[in-house]
Parts: C-alpha cells; sequence; structure tokens
C-alpha cells in the first residue's frame, strides 16, 4: 500500500473509535496486532502491551471504564513506507479521581498487508499516572 492508503487507513480507524465503532475498528487490525501503551500499569491502568484483537478490544474497553475524553482530535499525519505517525491532542478526565489531563500524543502505526499491525503510543506518562493517582 501506499503512504496515502496507509494514512487513509488509520484515519478511518480513528473515525471508526470516534463513532465508538469497535466493530469496524477490528475490521481495519491484523489478528496479531500489538498495541502498545506506555507506562506502569501500577500507575495507569491502561499501560501496557497487548497481542491480538481481543485483546486490544478489551484494552479499549478499560479505556472507555477508567477516561471521559472531552478532546481526542488527530491533527497530524506523516507516512513512510509502512509507517504513519499521528500527532494527537487529548483531553481527558479519570473517571475514579475525576481529575482532568492534557496529553499530547504521538502515535505510530505499522501496516501490514493493509491491516493496522502495530500500535505505538508516546505521550506523557508522569502526567497519566498523576491523574489516576488515588490520594
Amino acid at each position: 500500500m501506499s503512504a496515502e492508503e496507509n494514512t487513509r487507513l488509520v484515519q478511518t480507524a480513528y473515525e471508526a473509535f470516534g463513532r465508538g465503532d469497535m466493530a469496524a475498528f477490528a475490521e481495519l487490525m491484523a489478528d496479531d496486532i500489538e498495541w502498545v501503551d506506555p507506562g506502569d500499569p501500577d500507575d495507569d491502568p491502561n499501560a501496557g502491551t497487548f497481542r491480538g484483537k481481543e485483546a486490544v478490544l478489551g484494552w479499549f474497553g478499560g479505556l472507555a471504564s477508567t477516561l471521559d475524553y472531552t478532546t481526542f482530535e488527530p491533527r497530524e499525519f506523516i507516512a513512510q513506507n509502512d509507517k504513519v505517525v499521528s500527532l494527537v491532542y487529548s483531553e481527558a478526565t479519570v473517571r475514579d479521581t475525576g481529575r482532568a489531563f492534557v496529553n499530547p500524543e504521538a502515535h505510530v502505526w505499522t501496516i501490514r498487508d493493509g491491516k493496522l499491525a502495530r500500535f505505538q503510543s508516546y505521550h506523557d506518562t508522569a502526567a497519566a499516572a498523576a491523574a489516576h493517582r488515588v490520594e
């Protein structure tokens, strides 16, 4: 696939996420997708590495149960070969603590055979951990 086609695939994934259409999102994933959300799971329940569609869909379920996003905006896309990098601006509130945080993120997607094969997020793990911290 071309860089443009890969970018469109990633944009389609964000659109499905935005609609809450996780079945459509799952159709875009490779069966053996690897999903990496950095941080310590003891500090951020969404942190970890998840493999396979079921595990990734479980991660999304955990995300929905722990965070209320007020803003989630993929703002820029940079693509080359099998990689697409998206720059995302997000604001969310942690349900358990009521703490809001702002988290500019970089998402690195790897495309294989027209499917999302890998996702790696880069964001402020300290901000996420602080927002989740129960005092």
